[in-house]
């Protein structure tokens, strides 16, 4: 689908490159800088050494460079206004940069316009300036890229053997970047000049392939949602915070009115997973119940939502099982009147509910009883927490069929009782004595849990302190310019 670019002032200027790359997402870490920051500074040099090489008039478009990060109707139409007009494409090249579907998209959303050489006699079949921020040595490109056939030690052998993310970085490089940036932008305008690449038709940019064969196979992640409907809501709560369906739950209100589930599948795109969204409730049943885990997971936690006696033993049940693959964080609106006044008690009761999942977690990273308090908290909180969930579930992979480990606490190969029963089967008026006995139960299986859970996690954290102190490893993939 394409709409025409009827209305493009054929004498407006349009802009030499477009430059694509890949967004990288923020550390785990709290306070850190803006991780895209280094891109934003090559965008600003290529657009002054462009202007430099140039006649330019003041307030022409140098160049475009996606620094949003939002998704929706506006952001796509720029997206595909921009590729439709530009006169040189520019990609990072980075491993993120080969897994992003949008990176992809830009890519093949570009190349759908022709290219005509300026002269007969000119050799120059490709509008494609390509860029190494990371050195792609030790990296398979997809066959669009390694098609392309472009002299990278034409910008310095330094900047071919490091990429300009290390020649920006470390001042010892520091002129060896700006020969690589001046020759970038020297070829970036050569290019401009030496083809005839017209303005294209406004592609439907959300509904475009990516240019990039798929490099590894996708990784699935289960965010599911454990929430209120807007009619399920206790008395006194608001319902500005709520949707028709559990998974609209939008916490951050008024910054955030979209729901929670979006923007963390956004996110977790960023990191190169293959996300969809549940309501917990509907997750449960395979969650507590026998059998290998289908995929990582991750619950969005409204602590609200265990004032329901009956919602809150799914929660407990799941708890006392300790999934490890299953990582859980809790949104914590301190903005919120409501939260405000029920902080301390509900922050308790997520205390004694969540016990085992509490203690899993490295203290700097459960917060205060305030919890995730800010979108920003939840945007840093979630890397982590997502790949946490995938390390554990490759561990459980691994095991294999054959592992039958006697250890529960959601360790690998461990069996795990089935719950199907006490989901699905409705409670009886007065159960009083049967609850105090299930729940003098539970606390002595819970204990239990804990205490296998507590020894099989002290070894296993002794196999691999340096990845859970470390966080993510260099290289995982996201999503750029929005996925």
């Amino acid at each position: 689908m394409y709409d025409d670019p009827g209305g493009w002032d054929e004498d407006a200027a349009r802009p030499y490159f477009f430059l694509s790359y890949a967004h990288t997402p923020r550390a785990g870490t709290r306070g850190a800088g803006d991780p895209n920051h280094w891109v934003s500074k090559l965008y600003e040099d290529l657009c002054d050494a462009v202007l430099q090489l140039t006649d330019l008039p003041d307030g022409a478009p140098v160049g475009f460079m996606d620094q949003s990060m939002h998704q929706g109707q506006l952001w796509a139409q720029r997206l595909s206004q921009e590729l439709a007009t530009c006169r040189v494409f520019v990609p990072l090249y980075s491993p993120r940069y080969f897994n992003s579907v949008a990176c992809g998209q830009e890519w093949h959303s570009f190349t759908q316009r022709p290219v005509f050489p300026e002269r007969q006699s000119s050799e120059r079949t490709s509008g494609i300036v390509p860029v190494l921020w990371i050195a792609m040595g030790q990296y398979q490109l997809p066959e669009v890229a390694s098609q392309l056939q472009f002299n990278h030690r034409s910008f310095g052998p330094d900047y071919a053997a490091e990429g300009l993310y290390a020649l920006m970085k470390l001042s010892y490089f520091r002129s060896s970047y700006e020969v690589a940036v001046h020759r970038l932008a020297a070829r970036i305008v050569d290019v401009a000049e030496e083809t005839v690449i017209p303005v294209g038709r406004r592609l439907d940019f959300q509904s475009q392939p990516s240019a990039f064969k798929a490099q590894a196979p996708p990784k699935p992640l289960r965010i599911s949602v454990f929430s209120y409907r807007q009619s399920e809501l206790p008395e006194g709560r608001s319902p500005e915070y709520y949707g028709p369906q559990r998974t609209d739950w939008h916490p951050y209100q008024p910054h955030a009115g979209k729901p929670l589930a979006e923007h963390a599948v956004r996110l977790a795109k960023q990191l190169g997973f293959q996300p969809s969204v549940h309501e917990f409730d509907q997750e449960a049943d395979e969650l507590l119940t026998n059998g290998e885990p289908s995929a990582p997971g991750l619950v969005l936690l409204d602590r609200w939502a265990l004032q329901d006696a009956e919602r809150q033993e799914i929660v407990r049940k799941f708890d006392s099982l300790n999934p490890s693959w299953v990582s859980v964080l809790e949104p914590w609106n301190t903005t919120d009147p409501d939260c405000v006044e029920q902080d301390q008690a509900l922050s308790e009761l997520s205390g004694r509910i969540l016990r085992l999942k509490h203690r899993e977690v490295k203290p700097s990273f459960q917060g205060d009883s305030s919890g995730l308090a800010t979108l920003q908290d939840f945007d840093d909180a979630l890397p982590r927490a997502a790949m946490r969930a995938k390390w554990a579930f490759e561990d459980l992979a691994k095991a294999g069929q054959g592992d039958q480990g006697s250890g529960q606490g959601g360790q690998p190969g461990s069996p795990r009782p089935s719950l199907r029963a006490a989901f699905g089967e409705p409670r009886p008026a007065d159960r009083s004595a049967d609850r105090s006995a299930d729940r003098a139960a539970d606390r002595t299986t819970d204990r239990a849990a804990a205490d296998r859970a507590a020894a099989d996690r002290a070894s296993d954290r002794a196999r691999r302190r340096g990845d859970e102190e470390d966080g993510p490893p260099p290289g995982t993939a996201s999503g750029g310019g929005e996925a």
